[in-house]
């Protein structure tokens, strides 16, 4: 098996190094403090290269950019821990406006998108529901042309700073939860709407909004009424697919090296001379290997016409998992000093591995739990019986 990457995509990996060389700063990674991993000046740099528009599928419009190149895009993004979170969503959304919407989303809101001029945010879970997005509760009522929204929906990331979000709602409470859901893109200034920083274990904020009585002409409604779960299947497709994440751990790893070399025991020995060690960072840098041949064999599939399914599953999967277990490995190795965190000044790397540590629990969670991913690689690889209800 030859894992050679093509020429094309190892020249385009070198163009990605040098525009985050000019563009990417360390006053933008640090101002990620706030818990917000966006930066705006790096996010519209991305879209003027064409990058954003890029990673839209070609048969939906966009630019159409290689697969394999949008994989190598990403990959550079967490190798340099750049705040682009936005890029991902904005592609999801973008793909299911472009899939799924009507004129008036496709003209406005989705080139504003694609251009970086807008933020979107998307809005599925909910307090009482969590990962089942299908049991959502916001009720959307029709009202001649118009449609009245209430409800809550809890961590719409990035909706403090997004001018649009792309909320799931109920429609039909008559019939099986599947069938009456319904989407909407709701402008964020819409009057009505509240929004709530929720703080997380791993400083990343999240919001919690609230929409009281929201009122939206039909034109905001994307895909049919009642058949919002063909759309959810869609934005879900895009998320495992394109959206990043694939990458997590390297800067971990790479942190744990430098703290191994410099380190010194009571004895005066270094953490790196000791077996146990070593064989955990090595285990840790084959694992990245392997994640690495999961994503990139995911996008050569796509690359090819291929539409994938399971692995993205398998990739999603493996990437947080190992990238979980990785971070209590390093945590462990360093002792009390792994626990000193980014605002203490004898913190290793400024507390880059305690702070990775209180992170990676959630990626097993967002873009489908391992739990769901788990079930769909036993049934969809495995050929297993269904588990669920």
């Amino acid at each position: 098996m030859d894992f050679t990457m093509p020429a094309r995509a190892e020249d385009f990996r070198a163009e990605v190094q040098q525009f985050l060389a000019e563009h990417l700063t360390g006053e933008m990674i640090a101002a990620t403090r706030d818990g917000t991993i966006h930066s705006p000046a790096l996010h519209r740099a991305i879209a003027d290269r064409g990058w954003l528009s890029g990673a839209v599928p070609a048969e939906l419009g966009g630019g159409g950019m290689d697969p394999v190149e949008l994989c190598v895009l990403l990959e550079e993004l967490q190798l340099h821990q750049a705040p682009a979170d936005a890029l991902g969503v904005a592609v999801v959304a973008v793909s299911m406006i472009l899939e799924h919407g009507r004129d008036h989303l496709r003209g406005t809101v989705a080139p504003r998108l694609m251009s970086g001029e807008v933020l979107a945010c998307l809005g599925y879970s909910e307090p009482e529901s969590g990962s089942d997005v299908a049991a959502a509760r916001t009720r959307a009522v029709r009202d001649g042309d118009r449609w009245v929204i209430n409800g809550s929906k809890m961590w719409t990331t990035l909706a403090h700073v997004a001018d649009y979000v792309l909320l799931l709602t109920r429609t039909d409470p008559e019939v099986p939860k599947h069938r009456g859901l319904t989407f909407f893109v709701v402008p964020l200034d819409t009057a009505g709407i509240e929004i709530q920083a929720v703080e997380t274990m791993g400083n990343e904020r999240s919001n919690a909004t609230f929409y009281d009585d929201v009122v939206l002409g039909d034109e905001w409604r994307l895909g049919e009424v009642n058949d919002g779960w063909t759309v959810m299947k869609t934005a879900l497709k895009y998320e495992r697919g394109i959206a990043g994440g694939q990458f997590p751990s390297p800067p971990v790893i790479e942190a744990a090296v430098d703290w191994a070399r410099r380190a010194r025991r009571a004895d005066g020995s270094r953490p790196i001379d000791d077996d146990e060690v070593r064989n955990k960072l090595v285990r840790a840098m084959i694992d990245v290997e392997v994640c690495r041949s999961f994503a990139y064999h995911t996008a050569a599939l796509a690359s090819e016409g291929t539409m994938f399914g399971v692995e993205g599953s398998m990739t999603k999967l493996f990437a947080s998992e190992s990238y979980k277990k990785h971070c209590a490995w390093f945590l462990d190795m360093m002792g009390a000093e792994g626990l000193l965190t980014h605002d203490d000044p004898g913190a290793h790397m400024d507390g880059l591995i305690e702070e990775h540590f209180r992170h990676a629990p959630v990626t097993a969670i967002y873009g489908g739990t391992s739990e769901i991913n788990r079930n769909l690689v036993a049934e969809g690889w495995l050929g297993l019986p269904r588990s669920r209800s």
